[in-house]
């Protein structure tokens, strides 16, 4: 399989192209191939598709959609109850894996790669011959065909690749004497960008170095009247200075090589040459993005000296994720650019061994290294930088201005020349650097899976770790990507041949021992350290909430949950955590949500701990709690159309509440706060907030009984119970019961569901809540029609409707009428179960019950299709399937469509059949492999007309809650 990103997007398989259908199609597509593997959630898929406006309520059906004939285009051979390899769905959302070789943004990025590497090496033809590989790849603009995704973050960034590539071609082709071989793409650039500057300067020296300089002079005199005509502008400096070499007839030069001889002005050649960059690892692992930016920067600073600016790249990232390791090695990769030297200096902007240095000393140092004599340095700062500059001017230099603080201690170190590089490496992300001098920003995360792993083995050795594959796999787990944290685990191995992989993994995996295992008792490495000083730097408010992050149980959060957390406004909030995102103590994740590294969660509760009292602590949580309750109620109540209030208490006092605004939004609300609200009732249960532990299980069973994660609805449950019981709360107890025996009905262990809803019988008895009964005798229904004992569960069903009419409860009682409906028709009593079902529909509709509407369409379908009805059968299923969709209730659209396909196979149409049962296997493949299986035999009895298929409608599994 091939995908095309780089010009319009297409796909082949076995060569032959896919018809990948309608435009919105290709861009979940495209998204999903950008993304290399990782997964998208369905919010970020949606912001890609709705680009310009609201997502519409039905969108994660929409993508649904999409991605069902995204599957059988890109995997035919899939069996529909298998996952697949290609396009998996990996929580609430999807990833695309593709072969490298099968995707041309990832053939380009590794002949860019390839080419770097060469380069370095002084090798210019192999480094020319693939960037040539690299740019034929391209057939247009990036996406060329989904205008809606051209401002998308990532296609941007193509487009920034290919201009770097382009820029290097042409370089690389004047440097290595073939010019002329390089013109044809140089000029096919130049005429697709005319107002591009940097592409007509390319082309210019292209000219010039192929020796046509009539075709160079008319290059520039035309882009310069373009630029006059269109913009109102002069030539840049680049395309000035490219102009100025024709005009004095000066050789061009491309990017400087090792072989290359560098002309270096009168003045720099009599001064000394320092060499201050620190020693590089023996050896590197990693970094290949980070590495390829910083080639990007080292682009721009080598070209032709001209009028321009000095080229900044700042290095920002947590404590202890590498920067200045990143920062050492690709200098020492680089500096044989910069003829002139290399100057470095440890501001010490986060160290525990002291102040941060003055800008003024850094000066100082400088000058010192330039050999300016003691006498002609000023005593103000000022001129002591315009001095620096002065020296600095007419030199090719490399400059490391490592640990910054901020801005201002960067500012006087600056060079103000062309010809230099500074590299900048914090903890800050230093924006004003970014947005006032231009600096690139070269952002450093924790490394990925594989790259971390590589680089723990290469440290303690291969076959120590083949001994204790597990122990590995947690230390990793545990460091998550920090390389300050997998190389202290790699000294400890080295220097305490006792300790064993498994006992540094137990170390690891007690939170009280975390940080204690990471220990090195040297301030510059020692974790605690390390992170302390990140945390002294934030002002008051941002340490504050910084601790307080290490309460939240959950792997990330929202703004809203962040204020409830430190009992301030929503607004103040969102600024403090962007002081923390800019010092790099949280991230900020693509779909806005926070997360700090777990290390640094860790230290931050230990923080708290030392810091806050158990009281404020405790109050915090309280707060979060509460924040969860409430949001989550708000939530839940619009996926229930049935009103069933929550006895919450008063909001508390700085909690701010999220508050969905319709279906969807809810459904997308659970969806991002699942995780988080899972972690948080195992919290509170082990805690002993026994009050919140039941109220957050029923929050949580509707959506988790709707999306199929029915493990996570038990597990809940069953804490729910036992809260319940220890606080004596018969309602509790009886609610959490229900919701366990649903879970568990779900998951074929109907014994297990017995004897849950025996319980809430008894408990609704003894309290008299006739509501609470004829609950739990649908469910009782429910669960006996799964055992095939239909007397048993029609029995249940009308006990359940006569209680619920008894209790005046509306929605109960119409949801009543159509489990008798149900039961009737499986008992083969059609015309009483469609007298039953079309009353319940009525009032279904009145009360603007959409689940019940669905379950009641249902039983309609099947009641038609027995009374002979074809198209009123299979308009009650549409309708039904539409509804299931509309509210997220994957299983049960999965299971009416494969009803559907049951009466258009008893009514002879095998096509329409096979269709809608291949449709039912995408949806129940991924949530219910029971069902799923049932679908793929009356998928495979029409390959086998001796097998009987769809004979009994509805019988294979019901669709119903009640």
């Amino acid at each position: 399989m091939r995908i095309q990103l780089l010009g319009p997007v297409r796909a082949w398989r076995d060569d032959e192209p896919l018809d990948l259908g309608p435009a919105a199609r290709r861009v979940v597509l495209g998204l999903l191939a950008l993304a290399g593997g990782r997964p998208l959630q369905r919010a970020e898929l949606m912001s890609g598709l709705w680009y310009d406006r609201e997502p519409p309520t039905s969108a994660a059906n929409v993508i649904q959609t999409h991605v069902k004939h995204l599957r059988r285009l890109l995997e035919p051979e899939r069996r529909p109850r298998d996952q697949g390899t290609v396009l998996r769905l990996v929580g609430d959302g999807y990833a695309l894996h593709v072969p490298d070789a099968g995707l041309d943004v990832t053939r380009f990025r590794q002949r860019i790669d390839a080419a770097t590497a060469a380069q370095r090496r002084g090798q210019l033809d192999a480094a020319a011959e693939l960037l040539g590989e690299a740019l034929a790849l391209w057939h247009g603009a990036p996406l060329a065909d989904v205008p809606a995704l051209a401002s998308h973050p990532k296609v941007v960034a193509l487009v920034g690749e290919r201009q770097s590539a382009l820029g290097r071609y042409g370089e690389v082709m004047i440097a290595a004497g073939r010019a002329a071989e390089g013109l044809p793409i140089l000029a096919e650039a130049a005429v697709a960008a005319p107002l591009d500057e940097a592409a007509h300067a390319r082309l210019i020296r292209a000219y010039h170095a192929a020796g046509r300089r009539g075709q160079a002079f008319a290059a520039y005199h035309e882009v310069r009247r373009r630029l006059a005509e269109d913009l109102g502008v002069a030539p840049g400096p680049e395309l000035a200075a490219a102009h100025t070499a024709l005009l004095h007839d000066e050789e061009p030069t491309g990017r400087p090589t090792r072989a290359e001889t560098v002309t270096v002005p009168a003045a720099a050649r009599s001064a000394p040459r320092p060499a201050q960059l620190p020693a590089d690892l023996a050896e590197f692992t990693g970094r290949t993005a980070e590495l390829a930016r910083l080639d990007g920067l080292l682009d721009r600073a080598t070209r032709p000296p001209g009028p321009g600016a000095t080229v900044i790249a700042v290095v920002s990232g947590t404590a202890g994720v590498g920067k200045t390791t990143l920062a050492v090695h690709w200098a020492h990769q680089v500096a044989h650019r910069f003829p002139d030297g290399q100057l470095y200096v440890n501001l010490r902007g986060f160290d525990p061994a002291g102040p941060a240095v003055d800008p003024a000393e850094a000066v100082r140092q400088f000058l010192d290294a330039l050999a300016v004599p003691a006498e002609r340095i000023p005593t103000d700062l000022d001129a002591q930088a315009a001095l620096y500059r002065s020296q600095m001017f007419h030199r090719r230099m490399l400059v490391l201005l490592d640990n910054a603080r901020d801005a201002a201690q960067v500012r006087p170190l600056l060079p103000g020349g062309p010809g230099c590089l500074v590299v900048v490496t914090s903890r800050a992300r230093l924006a004003d650097l970014v947005a006032i001098e231009g600096a690139g920003p070269v952002p450093v995360d924790p490394l990925p899976a594989r790259e971390a792993r590589e680089l723990l083995l290469r440290r303690i050795g291969g076959p120590r770790a083949g001994d204790e594959p597990q122990a590995v796999a947690e230390i990793l787990a545990r460091c998550a990507g920090l390389p300050l944290a997998l190389a202290i685990v790699a000294a400890r191995v080295a220097t305490s041949r006792n300790l064993s992989l498994g006992e540094l993994a137990g170390q690891l995996r007690r939170g009280a021992d975390r940080l204690d295992a990471l220990s090195t008792g040297d301030p510059t490495t020692d974790l605690r350290a390390v992170f302390s000083w990140s945390y002294r730097s934030l002002r008051p408010a941002a340490a504050r909430l910084f601790r307080l992050l290490g309460l939240h149980p959950g792997p990330d959060l929202s703004a809203a949950a962040a204020a409830s957390l430190a009992g301030r406004p929503l607004a103040e909030t969102r600024e403090t955590l962007a002081e923390l995102t800019r010092s790099n103590l949280v991230g900020q994740r693509s779909n806005g949500r926070y997360a700090p590294h777990d290390l640094l969660r860790a230290y931050a509760a230990e923080v708290a701990e030392r810091i806050d009292s158990e009281r404020r602590r405790r109050a915090a949580v309280d707060r979060l709690l509460d924040h969860y309750l409430h949001s989550g109620d708000a939530a839940d109540a619009l996926l229930r159309t049935e009103p069933a209030p929550l006895p919450l208490g008063p909001i508390r006092p700085g909690v701010s509440r999220e508050q969905p605004v319709d279906h969807q939004r809810a459904l997308d609300w659970f969806a991002a706060e699942r995780p988080v609200l899972l972690a948080l009732l195992d919290y509170a249960a082990g805690t002993g907030r026994d009050t919140q532990t039941w109220q957050l299980g029923w929050i949580l069973a509707t959506y988790l009984d709707r999306s199929s994660h029915w493990y996570d609805l038990v597990a809940t449950q069953r804490a729910a119970v036992t809260a319940a019981r220890r606080l004596a709360d018969p309602a509790a107890q009886a609610v959490a019961h229900r919701f366990l025996a649903r879970a568990y009905t779900r998951l074929a262990r109907l014994d297990d569901a017995d004897a849950q809803l025996r319980n809430a019988l008894e408990l609704y008895g003894h309290a008299g809540d006739q509501v609470g009964q004829g609950h739990t005798h649908l469910n009782l229904a429910l669960m006996w029609e799964r055992r095939g004992r239909l007397s048993e569960a029609l029995d249940h069903a009308r006990r359940g409707l006569g209680l619920l009419e008894a209790a005046g409860n509306r929605h109960g009682e119409a949801r009543a009428r159509n489990a008798v409906g149900w039961c009737l028709t499986l008992l083969e009593d059609h015309s009483s179960a469609l007298s039953y079902c079309e009353q319940a529909l009525a009032q279904l509709q009145e009360l603007d019950d959409r689940n019940g509407q669905a379950n009641t369409w249902g039983s309609l379908g099947r009641v038609h299709h027995h009374l002979g009805h074809r198209d009123r059968s299979v308009h009650c299923y549409d309708q039904a399937v539409r509804l299931y969709r509309a509210i997220g209730d994957r299983h049960l659209e999965g299971i009416t469509l494969s009803h559907l396909g049951d009466t258009h196979h008893a009514f002879g149409d095998l096509r329409a059949a096979a269709d809608v049962w291949r449709e039912a296997l995408e949806v129940l493949g991924e949530v219910d492999h029971i069902e799923a299986g049932q679908v793929r035999g009356k998928l495979a009895g029409l390959d086998h007309p001796g097998r009987v298929v769809g004979t009994v409608v509805g019988a294979d599994g019901a669709a119903h809650r009640w």
